[in-house]
């Protein structure tokens, strides 16, 4: 009696402790994942916030990753081209490839921006489907909770009534927070900025900054002396209030345009863990509103 009853307490605990294995190729989709997985998930997330994710390598660990993982949640509109497709074929695991209820292409289920006319090799690396950084736009989490919400379920059944009502309970969280960002990013509509590459248009469109350009002179394309020094020279009739970057990129281009510009440099977390304070996807934002609004000050 007294095995039958540790073997039934073993495989009880076995049962508790068994999790989806999600695999996100950058870290906000990895932070949606748990924030609607919860305990029922275990998420393993393909690059880091000091990563830049268009740059990333399919190295052998990960394909590991890939191989074990039940649900793959990727951004899409080509931020992972040179390294996702390599992934999904060497991992020959077909459950998390493109059409199966395990692949999850966050791009699909938002309004892209800035969509090219034309696209050739001479304009550096444009998206042909438009820009993939879309998550720095706050109101387009929802729609990809709710999808990530319906796929975890698709994938474990048993934990459908967990990822309704966590998928519930962070939309209203949600919903709040962006009421309170927007009251806080009021002061922010109108100020002209620029920044490092074209990673931050979503945030602009969100929030009425007005974004004068890159620095880069091409997307992907390090900036020359010369074409910084045309930037600042713009500041005569054209001036900016700030210059950003994202917390992977590099501070140099950004830093001898402030500094000869005589406006701050602000780093951004653009995803989560990107700064101390951006644990998560509300601190992703609490603290890119705080910076730039600390910026003004």
């Amino acid at each position: 009696m007294r095995k039958f009853l540790l073997c039934c307490l073993f495989l009880l605990s076995g049962s508790a402790l068994a999790q989806v294995h999600v695999l996100a190729t950058v870290p906000e989709w990895g932070a949606l994942a748990r924030e609607i997985g919860g305990a029922r998930v275990q998420v393993f997330e393909a690059t880091h916030a000091r990563q830049d994710p268009h740059r990333i390598e399919a190295r052998p660990s990960l394909i590991a990753r890939a191989r074990s993982a039940q649900l793959l949640v990727a951004t899409g509109a080509d931020l992972e081209i040179g390294w996702l497709p390599i992934l999904l074929r060497e991992s020959g695991n077909r459950h998390i490839q493109p059409g199966q209820p395990g692949y999850l292409e966050a791009a699909r289920y938002v309004q892209l921006r800035d969509v090219p006319q034309v696209v050739d090799r001479s304009m550096g690396d444009v998206h042909p489907d438009g820009d993939p950084h879309f998550h720095l736009d706050p109101r387009n989490i929802p729609p990809v909770a709710q999808v990530l919400a319906e796929r975890l379920a698709q994938v474990d059944p048993q934990g459908a009534p967990v990822y309704r009502a966590n998928l519930a309970g962070f939309l209203s969280r949600w919903d709040a927070a962006l009421k309170r960002w927007e009251r806080e990013g009021g002061g922010l509509r109108g100020i002209p900025v620029l920044q490092m590459h074209r990673s931050f248009s979503y945030l602009f469109h969100w929030l009425g900054m007005k974004g004068l350009g890159e620095l880069e002179p091409k997307p992907g394309i390090e900036p020359s002396s010369g074409h910084l020094a045309r930037i600042v020279q713009r500041q005569a009739s054209e001036p900016a209030r700030m210059v950003l970057r994202a917390a992977y990129q590099s501070d140099s281009a950004g830093r001898w345009v402030a500094e000869r510009a005589g406006i701050p440099l602000v780093v951004l977390p653009y995803t989560v863990g990107g700064t101390a304070e951006a644990r998560d996807l509300f601190g992703l934002f609490d603290d890119t509103l705080a910076r730039l609004r600390g910026a003004l000050q």
